[in-house]
């Protein structure tokens, strides 16, 4: 089991990243540093003394109607008869075992079902995944900011009513271009009179937050059809928009079709760097504000809870096969692959399952990760790293722990001033935070992450 052996002050001035797209930093560490817990420790120990009065909740689908070209998700394409239901027997069994390691005094401030594709479930296996979280967890999904992840092709009337009615408040739909030839072109097949149709229903059903994920850097893509899309989108007032640098991830549909696109590529950077500036600009001109390189929220948009990733923070309780748990010394999931035998692999073993009480694989976070996990889930919000709140966390300065790599940013031009009491990217930090991020990772991090046998 890898673990980090150094202080936060053990390391090198942060060197620029020859690309500015190195790794999308949702999660740190990646589950490519994961490795299995030969003591496999019981959840209740694991939880004994964790804060449990602010939880959030993440339940993952492992199923989607088709894989896009560019996923390296956690997901497999469709399902056998029974698959589902069985897949939800097994949820709902490691719910009753994660509730009762819970013990009592549990609290969830946020829930989130995400994939895969929740909405791949029907509408009647939409109200049990609802009734796992609420009986199973004791989530009153009502009472608390409640995030599900779509498709367009899922988004039907009948699912979309459950969801609204079980509490829902945000809406995800991946839509990723508007424009069919691009959408070809990233291996995903949809229309976008199909996608219109969609984002109507979704609008019908009064759920107060719409977020449209767009991609950017696509094959064929130019400005002009760039700012097509981001329009389109805009025209439903979308409370949240997410705009994503396309990837070419190694055993995806899209590296199969392109198996040379791993190197270097300055053309594809820069093509990539302009569409994203000339798409910043676009939003912010249209009354949005910028949370984050990716994020963007409307002006007048309901809040809901924690920017960006709630899961950033410890207490996170992952259920499903693809979904990570958080403490604070320990970030546990299942196995992890991208490949479709070894994924199909993995969710069958996770049906059989009957012993859901222990942790069997992850990554022990010792004090000086914590530090590091701090500074990257803050510095990469456009709201930055408060380094008041940092003192009292960790009894030290940002920059007593991470001067170098601090110093290093601000040569750059990608931090405005390592001095301030609120350390935040400028602009341009904030456009290379896909190299930002991997700069700050431990060198312990580093080599799990390398030593990963891709599957």
């Amino acid at each position: 089991m890898s673990t980090s052996l150094t202080t936060p002050a053990a390391t090198t001035a942060a060197v620029p990243s020859t690309s500015p797209y190195q790794h999308y930093v949702y999660a740190y560490p990646h589950k490519t540093a994961y490795r299995p817990l030969d003591d496999r420790p019981a959840l209740s120990d694991l939880w004994a003394t964790e804060d449990k009065s602010a939880l959030s909740l993440y339940l993952h689908i492992p199923f989607c109607e088709v894989r896009c070209g560019f996923c390296n998700l956690f997901t497999r394409i469709g399902a056998p008869d029974g698959l589902t239901g069985a897949y939800l027997d097994a949820l709902e069994r490691q719910a009753g075992a994660v509730r009762e390691a819970l013990g009592d005094g549990i609290r969830f401030a946020t829930a989130a079902f995400g994939g895969g594709t929740p909405t791949f479930l029907t509408a009647r296996e939409l109200e049990r995944l609802c009734d796992i979280a609420e009986h199973g967890m004791a989530a009153d999904l009502r009472a608390v900011p409640l995030s599900v992840e779509a498709s367009p092709a899922t988004a039907t009337a009948d699912r979309l009513a459950v969801l609204a009615e079980r509490g829902t408040t945000r809406l995800s739909l991946g839509v990723q271009s508007f424009v069919d030839s691009e959408a070809r072109a990233a291996v995903r097949p949809q229309r976008r009179a199909d996608v219109e149709a969609a984002l109507g229903r979704i609008r019908d059903t009064a759920v107060p937050v719409l977020n449209i994920d767009l991609i950017y850097g696509i094959d064929g893509q130019t400005e002009r059809t760039w700012l097509h899309s981001l329009d389109a989108a805009l025209a439903w007032r979308p409370e949240e928009l997410y705009l994503y640098p396309l990837y070419i991830r190694p055993l995806t549909g899209l590296n199969r079709h392109r198996p040379d696109a791993g190197g270097p590529d300055p053309v594809w950077d820069e093509q990539r760097l302009r569409l994203y500036r000339a798409g910043r600009d676009h939003l912010l001109a249209q009354g949005y504000v910028q949370q984050s390189m990716r994020m963007f929220r409307r002006a007048d948009a309901p809040p809901q809870g924690a920017d960006d990733y709630a899961c950033q923070t410890d207490g996170m309780i992952g259920l499903g096969c693809g979904a990570r748990s958080y403490t604070s010394a320990l970030h546990y999931s299942f196995d992890y692959a991208v490949g479709m035998h070894e994924i199909r692999g993995i969710i069958d073993d996770y049906v059989a399952t009957t012993d859901f009480g222990h942790a069997a694989v992850g990554y022990r976070v010792d004090r000086p990760e914590a530090r590091r996990r701090h500074l990257l889930q803050s510095l990469l919000q456009a709201d930055g790293l408060d380094t008041g709140d940092y003192r009292a966390r960790f009894g030290a300065e940002p920059g007593d722990d991470f001067g170098a790599e601090l110093d290093g940013l601000a040569a750059q031009g990608w931090l405005e001033d390592p001095t301030a009491t609120r350390l935040r990217l400028t602009p341009e930090g904030l456009a290379h935070s896909d190299a930002v991020g991997p700069l700050l990772f431990s060198p312990a991090v580093r080599a799990a992450m390398a030593a990963y046998k891709r599957k």
